[in-house]
């Protein structure tokens, strides 16, 4: 059925996707273009703004998600389209960058150490969409997450760039130690380890106004030492992964108290 106008009713698009559902995924398309661009200027030797269309494209994946549910644009389409976005600004982009920037001069073993990370994080995102997480591992009910989501492993990938770019040593592009440092992020990406969400983050109110300020001051860190900046943010979220493992195991033995109590009381 079709209005006055030629327009398909109840503001659907011929495909059956709702007007609606237009901007988040026109965003989840941008996303995916600013991860193969990314690569564009790798390939050209443009390595700062290679890493920042992967940054770009995982501020857009942040808020597509979030744009669709104030929306109530939700959709299967959204959902694939954001998985296959992620998997190449956030798995192929990264592993390729890396390897033009640094791995290439080890072609074998650098190559091996850049199909890892983009299949780890293929992985993580299949694992996510099947949702095959076992009832054992951490959920977003508890604030955690299982392993490092893929556009902070992207972000993390970059760190030996990042302190290459501020700083211009030549050791920081090692290839030995740039593989061994994405295979440990590949890693960090399918492993269940209890890793600290958005939930498990949410500052108390005594706090939100300190919190501002401190915002302001890394906005304006970025905006003078961008390089040093993302390496300090990557260097604290790892020196956070053992707080979310250890927040964890206390949730989790709280609950296991409390279903036996309840165990108990039947």
């Amino acid at each position: 059925m079709r209005d006055r106008f030629g327009r398909p009713r109840g503001g659907r698009l011929p495909g059956g996707l709702t007007l609606r559902a237009l901007i988040p995924n026109a965003i989840t398309s941008g996303a995916l273009c600013c991860g193969l661009t990314g690569i564009r200027f790798a390939i050209h030797g443009d390595w700062d703004k290679s890493v920042l269309a992967v940054i770009l494209a995982g501020m857009l994946d942040g808020i597509d998600g979030r744009i669709a549910r104030l929306l109530k644009a939700q959709s299967r389409f959204g959902a694939e389209l954001d998985s296959l976005s992620d998997s190449i600004s956030f798995g192929v982009a990264p592993a390729l960058i890396v390897f033009l920037w640094s791995l290439q001069a080890v072609p074998r073993l650098g190559w091996f150490a850049a199909l890892a990370f983009a299949i780890c994080c293929v992985l993580r995102l299949a694992r996510f969409n099947a949702q095959i997480d076992l009832p054992d591992q951490p959920h977003k009910s508890a604030g955690f997450l299982t392993g490092v989501p893929a556009p902070v492993g992207a972000g993390l990938a970059f760190l030996p760039m990042y302190l290459w770019i501020s700083s211009g040593n030549d050791i920081f592009r090692q290839p030995m130690l740039v593989g061994g440092w994405m295979a440990f992020i590949a890693f960090l990406m399918i492993s269940s380890l209890a890793t600290l969400g958005w939930h498990a983050l949410r500052p108390r109110r005594t706090i939100r106004l300190e919190l501002i300020a401190l915002f302001g001051l890394v906005f304006a860190a970025l905006l003078t030492e961008p390089w040093l900046t993302l390496a300090g943010i990557c260097i604290i979220y790892m020196a956070l992964i053992p707080v979310g493992m250890v927040s964890y195991a206390r949730v989790k033995r709280l609950r296991g108290s409390r279903l036996d109590g309840d165990a108990d009381e039947m």
